[in-house]
């Protein structure tokens, strides 16, 4: 089941529709209780993301399952075409003397700032050298192989986690354990491709 495709902006219009979209989801698959209040959690945490990610920031958001051995698998998605026209000043960087953007800061930052800077480059996916700020959590996250999405790449939260579990620093483990999303969600998962920029939040439901 897939929901209607709903368009969310920087400025956070279609926030109310992206959030009544997301109670008819639970309604239709008999979703309640907690888990109800999750989906609605994650979903708040998925439009809030995009809020000021550059002028005239335009996504695609739905819903949708998938049913699996293991129960039914809740999407959250928000999708963006990339065009010439998004590559930003440098005032969009907003890189501190310490080399370090300061807004990309806990899970669901560093999650909007690979999107802002995927949007921001119009080659061939995001070379992620390129970007200092972005490189020790996103290699940390990164899913090359080992799954049906071998030839596709994308970052994972449950890669990133584990990362964290195994070479934890306090600043890491910390976001993870305040983040709703890090808490919440079974895992996130982020395309960085040639023409668009997809985050999809997972949620098991057994």
């Amino acid at each position: 089941m897939k929901t209607d495709v709903i368009t969310i902006r920087s400025d956070l219009q279609g926030t109310e529709e992206a959030l009544r979209a997301a109670d008819k989801f639970c309604a239709y698959n008999d979703i309640t209780g907690k888990n109800a209040k999750y989906i609605r959690l994650l979903t708040e945490e998925t439009v809030s993301m995009v809020h000021g990610i550059m002028d005239g920031f335009k996504g695609k958001f739905w819903l949708e399952t998938s049913d699996t051995k293991k129960g039914k698998l809740c999407m959250i998605c928000v999708s963006a075409s990339k065009g010439a026209d998004l590559r930003q000043e440098e005032k969009l960087l907003n890189v501190s003397t310490s080399g370090k953007n300061e807004s990309a800061k806990g899970v669901m930052g560093k999650i909007r700032e690979a999107f802002r800077v995927s949007l921001q480059h119009n080659g061939d996916g995001v070379y992620i050298n390129e970007y200092g700020t972005m490189n020790s959590w996103y290699e940390m996250g990164m899913n090359r192989g080992g799954s049906v999405y071998a030839e596709d790449p994308y970052w994972s939260l449950m890669s990133y986690r584990q990362g964290v579990e195994k070479n934890p620093a306090d600043e890491e483990a910390d976001e993870l354990e305040q983040s709703i999303i890090g808490r919440l969600a079974d895992d996130v998962k982020v395309w960085l491709r040639s023409n668009t920029t997809e985050v999809v939040i997972e949620k098991l439901l057994k």
